[in-house]
């Protein structure tokens, strides 16, 4: 990281610099690049084994397990990536003045918070096409019938785990309190995403609840679009206001050093 410090790239574009920088960095990395590539895939792999699980079902709809679990995966890509993968690091880099030093230099701090989010947005991201391969080679599992309603579902979902990662960094002093803040919303979100139980077969009052949250909200948007309908302007409106509010809080209580 030290070789981040001060570095521009020869047209004067410390941004793009950075991104390189952090981008070697984060390969180097193999346990987030597993969680964050492989974890939903192999997970989506080893239901989808399950016999039971891809059988289609009247009381889902005609659909399979498998089916509901697609989106779960696609979801899971984006809390590990926001929230066990991005805030240790940048909170690490603050507690060893490593963003600090950066004033000092032609590149600014917010260059580097903005190589992690497109960083970590892009893994994500990158998973999402992974699970949907996987999905559809290995079981078959129909690809969203609403593409664009689909992406638009996608990017505010991924929008809204990383405005929650840089939350959790602008509230978390050491890397250590990042790693234990960022594992207790870790498992809430987990669980409003569906892991255990999917969105779509919770009772219904639960099921109410989850949809205000933002991974409920992201995963019923999901499916939706998967089964050819724009999704609903409410989930989306959910996702929208979570990704608004933990952006300005997140801008507010940020500090550099």
């Amino acid at each position: 990281m030290t070789a981040t410090l001060g570095a521009t790239d020869p047209g004067g574009r410390p941004l793009a610099a950075v991104l390189r920088a952090e981008t070697r960095l984060f390969l180097r990395e193999p346990g987030s690049l597993f969680w964050i590539l492989v974890f939903p895939a192999a997970l989506l792999t080893i239901l989808g084994l399950i016999p039971s699980f891809r059988k289609d079902d009247e009381a889902l709809g005609g659909r399979s397990v498998i089916d509901l679990y697609v989106p779960v995966a696609v979801l899971l890509a984006m809390i590990m990536a926001g929230l066990q993968a991005m805030p240790p690091v940048l909170t690490g880099y603050r507690e060893r003045g490593i963003l600090r030093r950066m004033s000092a230099t032609p590149v600014r701090p917010s260059a580097l918070l903005t190589a992690q989010i497109v960083l970590h947005g892009a893994a994500a991201l990158g998973s999402a096409v992974l699970v949907l391969a996987v999905g559809r080679l290995a079981f078959g599992v129909r690809l969203p019938r609403q593409s664009a309603g689909y992406g638009t579902a996608l990017l505010l979902a991924v929008a809204c785990v990383l405005a929650l990662g840089a939350t959790v960094c602008a509230l978390s002093r050491t890397s250590k309190v990042a790693a234990a803040v960022g594992s207790v919303a870790y498992l809430v979100m987990m669980f409003t995403a569906g892991v255990w139980v999917p969105v779509q077969t919770m009772p219904d009052l639960l099921r109410r609840i989850v949809e205000f949250t933002p991974f409920g909200a992201a995963s019923q948007a999901l499916d939706q679009a998967a089964l050819g309908d724009w999704p609903g302007w409410t989930h989306l409106g959910v996702m929208v206001v979570w990704t608004a509010v933990l952006g300005a809080a997140s801008t507010r209580l940020f500090r550099w050093e």
